[in-house]
């Protein structure tokens, strides 16, 4: 058994409690100011990483191929909340039949974004090259390419062959997705999938008013798949003939300028559908791949694994509250996780680099497609540098952190000798950046003699959730520490 999947035995920090005086304006709608946008009721997935073993080999019961642990005795388990709860092992298809479900309209019980989040209004969300008159291709890696009859996956129960390929609409002037109507376990589940793209687009990219088509309870394109889908029915004809309804509506919002009005509105998409991005790309690039993380030295600094995405916008956009206009950089990016999530979640530029030659493979995979389906969607994100090699010693990095803003280092498998060259590393920093790390750069003991780090940083300590992490599903203790 690895380190990483022993019980933690560090105590629970004593609580400290904290009292502010705050302010609770008037409740008003936020969004669009036509009837607004809306976050997406599905709770985001979990994305990846730090795994000592990163064998995504057990993927039950999960929509997504991110590492993620949810057992101790398992090094890895993919999890994603999708809108759907169908478990990853058993297709997506829904239940008619009339029960208490039937009495809630999720139209009226979403999510809307959140009123906490402060606005930042230097970002600028719509795509410039997704809404022109002409029909871009995005360069994408299709669903189909994935999850197909020629990948050996069976076709959907009812489903003939002549109508097992579909395709799906975005909200953009791109050629739609290829998918098919196939299912096989740990594969890309298609009718999951549109089902979702259906829900983000309807709450993010639209208004109430403009939303009830695709996703209001009674009669929407959305609730027509899913009863046409449903085990009651199997109607795979009904299915494509409410998804062509739903293509077609959706590109006549897009060419009359709806969408990208809409878009124009807006400064910061919801974690759900941040999290639904990065979750399609990983999908499309990694997880086919992922055997390729296995290969490392254990007990040296090339071990592999993951901060998750409820973890990331914690830290980004709840604890330093990061903005468009500054530089994020993760030391030891591994396939790029965080660094597309930085760039797509907060607009900054983001800064990456890994050493790990595998690792830096899949991450230039991730990266390609990150930009093809950002453009799908029609969403701009921050520029993104991904750098190979050695962090100590790459010009770029060296450079780049004394620009930085808020820098990530995750540690826990680092040894002494790394976090001490990584503290020499810091001193350069410009005054208030903050750097995030799972081991504390400065020594328990507060006299210790030539200790750098405690002169330079003020460090708090924290917990992280359970989950929030890839090699184990217990909590465990993070620190932010600002430069002096």
């Amino acid at each position: 058994m690895g380190i990483f999947n022993q019980k933690s035995k560090l105590k629970p920090a004593p609580q400290e409690i904290r009292v502010e005086k705050v302010y609770i304006p008037a409740k008003s709608r936020p969004g669009l100011p036509t009837n607004g946008a809306r976050a997406s009721s599905s709770q985001f997935s979990a994305s990846p990483r730090l795994s000592p073993n990163p064998r995504l080999s057990s993927r039950t019961k999960s929509a997504s191929p991110y590492p993620s642990s949810s057992d101790e005795k398992r090094a890895i388990v993919r999890k994603r909340k999708a809108v759907t709860s169908t478990p990853r092992d058993s297709p997506a298809f829904g239940n008619d039949s009339e029960s208490e479900d039937e009495d809630i309209d999720p139209f009226r019980k979403r999510i809307r974004r959140s009123e906490e989040r402060s606005v930042d209004l230097n970002r600028k969300l719509r795509h410039k090259k997704a809404f022109g008159d002409e029909v871009r291709d995005s360069r994408i890696i299709h669903a189909a390419d994935i999850a197909s009859v020629a990948t050996k996956c069976p076709p959907i129960q009812g489903a003939k062959p002549e109508e097992v390929a579909i395709e799906l609409q975005y909200p953009s002037r791109c050629k739609r997705e290829r998918y098919e109507l196939v299912w096989q376990k740990d594969k890309i589940d298609a009718v999951k999938d549109i089902l979702s793209v259906v829900e983000h687009v309807a709450d993010t990219y639209l208004t109430d008013d403009e939303a009830k088509p695709f996703i209001d309870h009674n009669g929407s394109f959305r609730r027509q798949m899913e009863r046409a889908i449903s085990e009651k029915f199997r109607d795979v004809p009904s299915f494509r003939e409410a998804l062509q309804n739903y293509n077609d509506k959706l590109l006549e919002l897009v060419k009359n300028g709806t969408v990208a009005k809409n878009i124009e509105q807006l400064h910061h998409l919801p974690p759900s559908l941040v999290s639904f991005i990065l979750t399609q790309v990983y999908d499309r690039t990694v997880a086919p791949k992922v055997e390729m993380l296995t290969k490392y030295e254990m007990g040296s600094d090339n071990v592999y694994g993951e901060l998750l995405h409820p973890f990331i916008t914690k830290l980004l956009v709840e604890q330093t509250k990061m903005t468009s206009d500054q530089v994020f950089i993760d030391l030891g990016s591994g396939v790029g996780n965080v660094v597309l999530q930085a760039a797509l979640e907060i607009g900054c530029r983001s800064y990456g680099c890994e050493i790990m030659e595998n690792a830096c493979n899949l991450a230039e995979a991730q990266e390609k497609e990150f930009r093809s389906r950002c453009l799908l969607w029609g969403v701009a994100h921050g520029r993104v540098c991904l750098e190979r090699g050695d962090f100590r010693t790459n010009n770029k990095i060296i450079e780049k952190l004394k620009e930085a803003d808020v820098i990530l280092v995750n540690n826990k498998a680092f040894t002494s000798t790394l976090n001490d060259s990584l503290i020499n590393m810091f001193l350069d920093l410009k005054k208030g950046c903050k750097i995030i790390s799972l081991k504390s750069f400065v020594h328990e003991n507060k006299t210790a003699i030539n200790d750098v780090a405690n002169s330079i940083f003020d460090v708090q300590r924290y917990r992280y959730h359970e989950n929030w992490v890839s090699w184990a599903a217990a909590e465990g203790e993070y620190y932010i520490s600002t430069r002096k």
